[in-house]
């Protein structure tokens, strides 16, 4: 009986499965990461193009210039899942933007975006804050708004700082991976 107990596989399956779930679990949750990854890139890229035609036509129904606040309200509308907004829509673009952890910067700017680093950046953001008594000052450090006139080209950046939830894979890739997207057209008013 006791040679019998010790020659018996019962268990070896239980033990194969031991050894091999933390891989598989491992594979399983980096698909689901890999998911959510293509997911928000798709809704980032997405609001972007949403955001900039908003920017060149205007919003219904007058179709009038639109402002930033239209642009970036249409730009979280379409950006289902993905927490956007920042404090500089007009810029300075940093070098290497980094939002906080699944959430994402919007910047409304002329193509080609202007970067902090530039010697003499490009106007920003054309579809802008109305001007005179009503005009809304940028915060300190943020370049001021311009209206847009002749048919310039805008762009919409959508910097998106995604974390994934399987921790191996966070310290594979450093913690995080940056999604961007961008759209550019040319103004129509």
């Amino acid at each position: 009986m006791l040679r019998r107990y010790f020659r018996s596989e019962r268990s070896q399956s239980m033990t194969e499965f031991a050894l091999l779930a933390p891989v598989l679990f491992l594979f399983l949750f980096g698909i689901v990461d890999l998911g959510r990854a293509v997911y928000y890139y798709v809704t980032i890229t997405q609001a972007a193009n949403e955001g900039a035609r908003v920017a060149i036509i205007g919003e219904p129904p007058d179709y009038l210039q639109s402002t930033n606040a239209q642009v970036l309200a249409a730009v979280t509308k379409h950006s289902v899942a993905a927490n956007l907004g920042d404090p500089c829509p007009n810029g300075p673009i940093p070098a290497s933007p980094v939002p906080p952890a699944n959430q994402g910067y919007v910047y409304i700017t002329e193509y080609p975006a202007p970067n902090a680093y530039e010697a003499s950046p490009p106007p920003n953001a054309p579809g802008a804050e109305p001007s005179g008594k009503n005009a809304v000052a940028p915060p300190a450090g943020c370049n001021p708004v311009n209206d847009a006139a002749g048919n310039v080209p805008l762009q919409v950046t959508v910097y998106y700082n995604f974390q994934p939830v399987t921790p191996l894979l966070q310290q594979v890739i450093g913690g995080h991976v940056i999604l961007s997207a961008w759209s550019v057209y040319r103004t129509e008013y």
